[in-house]
C-alpha cells in the first residue's frame, strides 16, 4: 500500500506543510483521549510506520523516538474523562483534535485527518482507516498511543486498584470486575460506565 499518495497529492498542488492528525482513547471506560498532530519533512520517510494498534509495543515505542526527532512539529493535546462526560466523546474528539492542529507551532497548509469528516474547524482532508492509508497520520497515531501507553502507567500508580497498567482503560472484564468492586475514581467517564455503575 502507497501510504504517501495523500501526502504526494497536497504537494503537487502547491502545499509545503501537510499535518496528520489521530486520537486514542475514544472507547475506554478511564482515562483521556489523547489526539497528537505532527508534520513531517518531505522526502523523508520512517520505515515501518503504520496504525499503532498494528504494532508490537516495543516497535512503537523505538518509532515513536524516531518520529518526535524527525518531525518538524508535532504537538499532543489531551481532554479528561470529566469534561467528555460534559461535552460527549465526538465533541471531545473534535475538540481534542482541532486543539492538537492548532497548537503546532507550524501552521499547516492542509490535515489529514483519521475518520470520517467531522466538520473541524480547520483546512482538512478526511481518511477513512487514514492511520494505515496515511504515513503522516501513521505517525500521529503512534505518537498518541505511546503518550497515552504511558500516562496510563504512570496513573496505575496513583489508582492502583484497577490494573491500568495492562488494559490502559478499556472495558476488559477485570477493568469492569473492579470497577463494580470498588467504584470508579475520578479517572472513569461516568457517562461509560453507568450501565453497571449506576449509583
Amino acid at each position: 500500500m502507497d501510504n504517501l499518495e495523500y501526502e504526494r497529492k497536497h504537494y503537487a498542488s502547491g502545499a509545503n506543510y501537510v499535518a496528520g492528525v489521530d486520537e486514542v482513547g475514544r472507547g475506554p471506560l478511564a482515562g483521556p483521549v489523547v489526539c497528537c498532530a505532527v508534520i513531517m519533512p518531505k522526502g523523508q520517510i520512517i520505515e515501518g510506520v503504520t496504525d499503532s494498534k498494528k504494532l508490537s509495543e516495543k516497535k512503537r515505542n523505538v518509532l515513536a523516538e524516531e518520529i518526535r526527532k524527525t518531525a518538524l512539529a508535532y504537538n499532543i493535546f489531551q481532554i479528561e474523562a470529566d469534561e467528555i462526560d460534559k461535552i460527549n466523546i465526538l465533541e471531545a474528539v473534535k475538540k481534542c483534535m482541532t486543539e492538537a492542529v492548532l497548537g503546532l507551532k507550524i501552521k499547516p497548509d492542509v490535515t489529514l485527518v483519521d475518520g470520517v469528516d467531522t466538520h473541524l474547524n480547520i483546512n482538512a482532508e478526511y481518511v477513512i482507516k487514514g492511520d494505515l492509508k496515511s504515513y503522516t497520520i501513521g505517525c500521529a497515531s503512534i505518537l498518541a498511543k505511546v503518550y497515552r501507553d504511558n500516562l496510563m502507567v504512570e496513573y496505575s500508580k496513583t489508582y492502583p486498584g484497577y490494573s491500568f497498567e495492562k488494559h490502559k482503560g478499556y472495558g476488559t472484564k477485570t477493568h469492569i470486575d473492579k470497577i463494580k468492586e470498588i467504584g470508579p475514581c475520578p479517572l472513569h467517564r461516568k457517562t461509560f460506565i453507568k450501565n453497571f455503575w449506576g449509583q
